[in-house]
């Protein structure tokens, strides 16, 4: 599984980066970033659950 941000929808909320710190950090600019594009498979499931608590759904995965 492939995860990215839309950093044009992200309004920084951070829920992201406490739900999956080892895969989003806020950068400068206070925006979710993916630290990590490639999600190793015992990951999926917190990665999954982090974009559906993104409050704007920034967070794609495929």
């Amino acid at each position: 599984m492939k995860v990215r941000v839309d950093r044009d929808t992200c309004i920084g909320c951070g829920v992201c980066v406490a739900l999956a710190p080892e895969y989003f950090k806020l950068d400068s600019e206070g925006k979710s970033v993916a630290v990590k594009e490639e999600v190793a498979p015992e990951d999926e499931e917190k990665v999954r659950n982090a974009a559906s608590s993104c409050p704007t759904q920034a967070i794609k995965t495929e």
